[in-house]
């Protein structure tokens, strides 16, 4: 899997040790983890998916250049695999995601890893981000709004930075730098595709 990350262009080697540290076969059904290292997206309940392996490598690489970022939040944690990538990278990451019984999920996973202790898992409205541990170095968002929330941004650092799809039924990988107290710049990338970024919380 990694090999065939840097044939699509992921460079940056710290990222590329993290994703080789992370058994990705543990975060799926039995039944799937013969696919776990194809680069796909895959089904984890929940109407949800684990992103294909490029797309959590590249979005991870984004955030992480040219430094590794100290404090994360990630938007739509799932089964956890991405915040077990993050973990592997940075001193602490917070996850927000909205159905409980993937937050139950990602911490069984987390904790088998012995990850627990560098990662913070919350169930809530990603929509709102978590303001009470902002700012954050970086925001990695796994979920597709027809624009980004605006609280999102607002929880970057100074020179922290986001990524984030943006759109409907044609998404693109949105960067947002924050360059000031008041001031962002937002930059796109290649076009992709997520689930649906949705308010509020599903209990099942």
């Amino acid at each position: 899997m990694v090999e065939r990350l840097r044939e699509q262009g992921i460079t940056n080697e710290k990222v590329l040790e993290a994703m080789l540290a992370v058994p990705r076969h543990l975060f799926v059904d039995e039944g799937l983890a013969s696919h776990a290292y194809d680069d796909a997206a895959l089904p984890i309940g929940f109407g949800q998916t684990i992103s294909q392996p490029y797309v959590v490598a590249r979005m991870v690489s984004a955030i992480c250049e040219p430094d590794v970022p100290g404090k994360i939040l990630e938007i739509g944690g799932g089964c956890g695999y991405q915040a077990a990538v993050l973990a592997q990278l940075c001193s602490r990451v917070t996850v927000v995601e909205r159905v409980r019984g993937l937050v139950e999920q990602a911490r069984e996973h987390l904790q088998a890893l012995g990850l627990m202790s560098r990662v913070r898992l919350h169930y809530g409205d990603g929509m709102l981000g978590h303001p009470p541990q902002a700012p954050y170095d970086g925001i990695v968002v796994a979920a597709a709004g027809l624009t980004i929330p605006d609280a999102l941004p607002a929880q970057l650092s100074v020179g922290g930075r986001l990524i984030a799809p943006e759109g409907d039924t044609i998404q693109q990988l949105i960067m947002v730098t924050r360059t000031g107290t008041d001031a962002w710049h937002r930059t796109k990338h290649e076009f992709v595709r997520f689930v649906p970024l949705r308010p509020g919380v599903q209990a099942k």
